[in-house]
């Protein structure tokens, strides 16, 4: 790897940067809390970046970019990892890399609400946590899989493009496969699963119609799946999980006999400049999987409302919660709102306004 792009991603890590984009032509940015910001010093040399882009790919990597002009790959530096895409633009090489933290976070570190503990328990199902990107989706589930592992004598399974989190096997067996090095699609790999007594399946993104129909078979003979849609509510992933079917009623029974729960998140930033998870939990009760089944995924938000009891949270609940506890402004919960007026109703309620 070329040593000024270590020195960025070594800058990245210090100042606890999401993401870091090189673009030929321009100089290198870090997403820091949200923002963008300029590394400092650097030479505009367009060929410097090409260069930097370049090191971090071996010939047969080199030779696929170029060809397909857009790469999925992970890079490891010290004890850190990145998620790494690389593209052109206008003919010019670019990439953006996440900066994946070295130690998968816990529940306690994520904030995740206490309805999360359940998930670990969960035997045979299907588990999609969705939201727009960037927002944290793979790392709530590497924290949920890291609990399994350290609490249950299983075998998780994680088909990934590319591996983000390496979990290292506590209870648990682990296979990490990474789609283009291990295996060569999410469907093959899905398949060739139920030969590997799996206990546990993690599908790192449901990207066509095979491979949400595998990842439904997965769940249905006996095991526990874990995936994630860029969906921005658990109405929207039962629609466009259903839309993708020809056979759309049929689906819906395969989806509704599966699914255990659907989780929609938000990283919201806080008056401290931090980033904080807002969520939308819905769980499979006999009205959820009714629901499904009938086709009417539009009364889901109705009893995600109602169904507080058993942890079920609305995205505005959520929001409201925040504004409540002094961490969020009421202007930043309201432009995370899919539906204002909701949250402006909770708000009235917990007396805010």
């Amino acid at each position: 790897m070329n040593a000024k792009l270590q020195e960025i991603l070594k800058l990245a890590i210090s100042s606890e940067a999401s993401d870091v984009h090189l673009i030929e032509g321009m100089v290198p940015k870090l997403r820091v809390r949200g923002q963008l910001i300029e590394v400092n010093n650097f030479p505009d040399d367009s060929a410097l970046i090409a260069e930097m882009i370049l090191s971090t790919l071996s010939p047969d990597q080199e030779t696929r970019f170029k060809q397909e002009k857009e790469l999925d790959y992970s890079l490891e530096m010290a004890d850190h990892r990145f998620r790494a895409n690389a593209y052109f633009q206008q003919g010019r090489m670019a990439i953006s890399l996440r900066v994946i933290p070295a130690a998968i976070p816990t529940f306690e570190e994520l904030k995740l609400p206490e309805i999360f503990k359940s998930f670990v328990e969960v035997k045979q199902g299907f588990i999609l946590v969705t939201g727009p990107t960037g927002t944290g989706k793979s790392t709530t589930v590497a924290s949920i899989l890291n609990e399994i592992n350290k609490r249950r004598n299983c075998h998780i399974v994680t088909i990934e493009d590319p591996i983000e989190y390496i979990i290292k096997p506590e209870n648990s067996i682990i296979s990490q496969r990474e789609i283009g090095f291990d295996t060569n699609d999410f469907a093959r790999a899905l398949r060739s699963s139920l030969r590997q007594d799996p206990n546990v399946v993690f599908v790192g993104e449901m990207r066509d119609l095979e491979t949400i129909s595998t990842a439904l078979t997965v769940a249905e003979t006996g095991h526990l799946v874990f995936s994630t849609l860029h969906t921005n509510s658990a109405a929207q992933t039962v629609d466009r999980i259903v839309d993708v079917f020809d056979q759309k009623e049929q689906v819906r029974v395969q989806l509704a006999a599966v699914i255990s729960a659907i989780i929609s998140q938000r990283l919201i930033p806080t008056l401290e400049g931090q980033l904080i998870p807002a969520f939308e939990i819905l769980i499979a009760t006999p009205a959820v999987k009714n629901c499904i089944r009938e086709g009417k995924a539009f009364m889901l938000d109705n009893i995600i409302q109602t169904g507080a009891d058993i942890g079920m949270v609305s995205l505005d609940y959520s929001l409201a919660s925040l504004v409540k506890q002094g961490k969020v402004t009421e202007e930043t919960a309201m432009s995370f709102s899919l539906k204002p007026s909701a949250l402006q109703n909770y708000l009235r309620e917990i007396k805010i306004i």
